[in-house]
């Protein structure tokens, strides 16, 4: 349970960041609905708070020096194009799940931020507070029989054969576990808390306010406004502007400046204070990432 301190710091947390990404989501002063400075409730001088321009890095860690991989690890797909950090999986060049694991140690209480944008049927999102494992064997679906006996896979749009994911076990070096900040082009998932590799998958949807208990399904609190609302967060074709706030277990979700997801994880069997972070894709398209930034909370 967090003692009252923690509790006042992510309070005042989530209040300044609401504005990360550059433009206060409030009225200016003196517009109709916000009150004049120094009239505030009571009449005590109160004000609006500033906001946190999404550029302002004082006191955080760049994780990405835009021209390497430095720093980084993860298999030969992971490139740096134009400032970004890149992948690009596609029918004939098919990926699987593969992850880019950040080499600088594990993070606990943090904050972290960057730009992301998707192309095509792109899928993926931000691991923190991750581990890395082997995946557990897969039973064979039944009837399936000897793989020697299957008919072919149909080729891919452009008339060429598909061609193969990289071998599992040589990924098992990068294979991670743990909480994950959903992305994907089509904007079905993005913001979302999702699981990766633990069996509980999506959590928190986006637009939700969620708790777990041990033993029991997960709970929704409250909503973030209405769906359509929410969905206008995202900026299709565009660099959209992600934020992870972790402190203790609370997990909030913040795109483009506003929060889009929350999770407040009483699952002890389940959750995981501390892990590394990492970058995660699936599905076929492009992916782009840049100006990462972390800042570990005492």
């Amino acid at each position: 349970m967090l003692n009252a301190e923690r509790r006042m710091s992510m309070i005042v947390v989530l209040i300044a960041c609401v504005t990360l990404h550059g433009q206060s989501q409030l009225p200016a002063q003196g517009q109709a609905g916000t009150p004049p400075q120094g009239r505030g409730r009571g009449g005590g001088g109160f004000r609006q708070p500033d906001p946190i321009a999404f550029d302002d890095h004082e006191g955080w860690l760049s994780l990405f020096d835009g021209k390497t991989l430095n720093g980084w690890s993860g298999d030969a797909n992971w490139k740096v194009e134009d400032g970004a950090i890149t992948i690009e999986p596609s029918c004939e060049k098919p990926t699987g799940t593969v992850y880019l694991v950040w080499q600088g140690g594990e993070a606990s209480d943090f904050m972290l931020k960057m730009r992301m944008k998707g192309t095509g049927a792109i899928n993926g999102g931000v691991q923190y507070r991750g581990w890395i494992g082997p995946n557990p064997p897969r039973a064979q679906p039944a009837g399936q029989g000897d793989p020697g006996l299957r008919p072919p896979p149909p080729p891919c749009p452009s008339g060429a054969p598909r061609g193969t994911p990289p071998d599992p076990k040589a990924e098992e070096q990068w294979n991670m576990f743990g909480a994950q900040y959903d992305f994907d082009a089509g904007n079905r998932y993005t913001g979302q808390f999702y699981e990766q590799g633990t069996g509980r998958g999506i959590v928190a949807w986006k637009g939700q306010v969620v708790q777990t208990a041990e033993g029991k399904n997960p709970r929704l609190l409250a909503t973030l406004g209405e769906p359509a609302v929410v969905d206008a967060y995202y900026r299709p074709n565009d660099w959209n502007e992600l934020t992870v706030i972790g402190i203790g277990k609370q997990m909030t979700h913040l795109l483009n400046g506003h929060v889009i997801s929350i999770l407040v994880d009483g699952d002890g069997s389940k959750f995981h204070g501390s892990g590394k972070i990492g970058l995660e894709v699936e599905a076929t398209g492009k992916l782009f990432t840049k100006d990462i930034w972390l800042k570990k909370l005492p």
